[in-house]
């Protein structure tokens, strides 16, 4: 295949094809007068059918056929069976890029939250502490009771960035997740939200088979998303996250009991909820995610999925 070289896409019958959305099929490809030459390294060709694979009316690929074993040429029967396969395969790579587009919008997204994430607490905190050190340096010498109370809350603002950056890295690369399991990554993730927020939040989960790392990655980054919703937009006091694996299939449910929203309500996905993005996931997985809420009433997001 090398040596024949790249598919001609200006000139000759293959380059008309890549062009025309109908089905091409000849005794003599060399007679069409479409034909031009054959490449040097080009095997001779003389039945002929070649079928393109058809999307959104723009030609994708096709497929080529030629010199039918035992036959002078190729059948209207053999013509219909390759549109058949070629339809499917116009599905099929659809799909695949559709599901491509999709990871790579997952991916902006999640590096949009995170963008966000680092403007909306770790960058107002370092600003904080800038602000904190000027005032305790201009305080060290004329009201030095002060300048310690100042120095105090540097400490303290200090701590929070170290918590705040420790969260966003940890969302990025939970390098444990392989080594020591969903569960007790999540158990330390749910520590560093703990410092972070003040919110009260539990964890409950029984030991369990290791799960394929692919399951795990999924299911973490779907707690992840929805505990980061409880935190910033639920005004909850409390999250209980909970974990099981039975009978071949795993459930992780994380309940709070914030303020709620309406999921039915229009324009919903479009308030940086990650919605879109842990039904994905969950998608993903062979699983699927509902999401229970009810303004004033809390939130409970709940996602199944086969392990086997």
């Amino acid at each position: 295949v090398a040596r024949i070289g790249p598919l001609p896409r200006r000139h000759g019958l293959l380059a008309a094809m890549l062009r025309e959305t109908g089905a091409y099929r000849s005794s003599d490809v060399t007679k069409d007068p479409r034909f031009e030459w054959w490449p040097d390294a080009h095997p001779r060709m003389s039945s002929f059918l070649g079928v393109p694979i058809v999307s959104g009316g723009s030609v994708i690929a096709a497929i080529y056929l030629t010199d039918k074993v035992d036959a002078p040429e190729f059948s209207a029967e053999d013509q219909e069976a390759i549109e058949m396969l070629a339809a499917h395969a116009a599905v099929a790579i659809e799909n695949a890029r559709l599901h491509e587009r999709s990871r790579e919008l997952s991916a902006v997204e999640e590096r949009n939250r995170l963008a966000r994430d680092l403007h909306d607490s770790v960058k107002q905190t370092l600003f904080s502490i800038s602000l904190t050190a000027e005032a305790t340096a201009q305080l060290i010498d004329s009201e030095p009771a002060e300048a310690k109370v100042q120095a105090e809350t540097l400490r303290d603002l200090s701590r929070q960035a170290v918590e705040e950056m420790r969260s966003l890295i940890f969302e990025l690369r939970p390098a444990e997740l392989e080594s020591e399991g969903l569960l007790e990554t999540l158990r330390k993730h749910v520590d560093v939200v703990r410092r972070v927020s003040r919110l009260d939040v539990e964890l409950r989960g029984d030991s369990y088979e290791a799960l394929p790392v692919d399951i795990e990655r999924q299911l973490l980054r779907i707690a992840q998303e929805a505990l980061s919703n409880a935190v910033k937009h639920s005004q909850a006091t409390s999250v209980t996250l909970d974990l099981s694996v039975t009978s071949g299939r795993v459930r992780l449910t994380v309940r709070d009991d914030g303020r709620g929203f309406d999921p039915d309500e229009p324009g919903i996905r479009g308030k940086r909820l990650g919605i879109t993005s842990m039904e994905e996931r969950a998608v993903e997985l062979g699983g699927e995610l509902n999401i229970e809420s009810t303004p004033g009433q809390g939130t409970l997001v709940v996602v199944e999925a086969p392990v086997d």
